[in-house]
């Protein structure tokens, strides 16, 4: 498409890739460094990037539709600026108050750089291409911890993670913000929107209130829940099957390979399935990985293979999760769309991490969380038949 700068595509990779690595995994990477230096437990540390996403989660839904009617290169570098300065002020936060704070405004730069954005900004450019340039963009962003999390270990055991935090925010002012400075289109023209530039309120909330908007929202927020509970917490759920703590970990590493693999299949399948039953299928080889999980004793080698199809099927989601709503509904008002689609997908990822573990207290361990996990997703297949 014309409005579709050069280089838009690489810039936006380069983006997606320092944006999640410095906005989001850099938390988990430093969190036992902060702990151990501030006295707070791990668990409140980790609450303030949980508490970032949620406001992520809720700015997403303006976000989009100020996407739509501004275009991308204001908005999106705006979000980096308030990124800067978020891990600036963590890096000099005094108390909690500060540093929760801190990732309140990181939950805003959040929802202007990370994939909902950048995918309303490859949907705009790409129409009914969309396919392979999301898969690009995901695959790349898949790599953020992969690149970021031994630079960011190497910088806090030389000069502490309140200097490493100033130097990732320095990191972020040179990559991110220049790719979305000179990358970016100022405005959208109208040749490529196909339509006013200013989005209808009454179009978004006829699609957004529908009841096949609600089913598929509600069906891939629980999907994207029930996934991600259960693989992020995989070393504890292998160590009840009596596997040791290094191989459980080399096993989380190899789930989220598998989650990186996965999105290679995504355009094969998207080529040669219907956006619903794409959907139905997904939903269902994730639900029997799950069932597997909680009820497959052995060999460690077996659960490790299963860990990683469920991740791979996780990564198909994050595709399916960025063209669930173009697929069905057109690209006509996507950034505001879509930003309502995601919002409670994003709550979702962000309370996944720690519900594992509170539901495994309550049922009595993690395989029997892994079960009721595996229900709500057959569940959720089952709904998903509606969408």
């Amino acid at each position: 498409m014309s409005d579709r700068p050069r280089g838009g595509l690489a810039g936006l990779c380069i983006a997606e890739l320092c944006s999640w690595g410095l906005l989001y995994y850099s938390l988990p990477v430093a969190v036992t460094r902060i702990s151990a230096d501030m006295g707070w437990s791990q668990t409140t540390v980790t609450a303030a990037l949980s508490v970032g996403l949620i406001v992520s989660a809720l700015a997403g839904i303006r976000v989009g539709r100020l996407l739509d009617a501004h275009g991308p290169r204001t908005l999106m570098s705006l979000g980096t600026v308030i990124g800067i300065v978020a891990l600036l002020l963590v890096a000099a936060a005094p108390n909690l108050i500060v540093f929760f704070l801190a990732w309140v405004l990181a939950g805003f730069a959040q929802a202007a750089t990370l994939y909902p954005p950048a995918f309303a900004v490859v949907t705009r450019w790409y129409g009914p291409d969309r396919v392979k340039p999301l898969t690009t963009i995901t695959l790349v962003g898949g790599l953020a911890s992969t690149v970021f999390a031994p630079i960011i270990a190497w910088l806090i055991d030389s000069c502490g993670w309140r200097a490493t935090y100033v130097i990732l925010a320095g990191i972020l002012a040179l990559t991110a913000l220049p790719m979305h400075l000179f990358f970016l289109n100022r405005r959208w023209t109208d040749e490529a929107a196909g339509e006013s530039r200013t989005p209808s309120r009454v179009e978004i909330r006829t699609v957004t209130r529908s009841t096949r908007f609600i089913v598929l929202q509600i069906s891939v927020a629980l999907s994207t829940f029930t996934l991600f509970a259960v693989t992020i917490n995989i070393i504890p759920l292998l160590m009840e099957r009596g596997v040791g703590y290094r191989l459980a970990a080399i096993a989380l590493g190899l789930v989220g390979f598998g989650q990186v693999a996965g999105r290679f299949f995504y355009p094969a399948l998207e080529r040669h399935t219907t956006s619903r039953a794409r959907t139905v299928l997904l939903f269902a080889s994730g639900a029997v990985g799950l069932w597997l999980l909680a009820f497959v004793p052995g060999p460690i080698w077996l659960l490790i293979g299963i860990g990683m199809l469920a991740g791979g099927v996780r990564g198909c989601i994050t595709l399916l999760q960025a063209t669930a709503v173009a697929d069905r509904w057109g690209t006509t008002n996507f950034g505001a769309i879509n930003g309502v689609f995601v919002a409670p997908i994003t709550v979702g990822t962000a309370l996944a991490p720690a519900a594992g573990p509170a539901l495994a207290g309550v049922v009595g361990g993690y395989p029997m969380m892994a079960i009721v996990m595996a229900a709500l997703l057959t569940g959720a297949t089952v709904l998903s038949g509606r969408s």
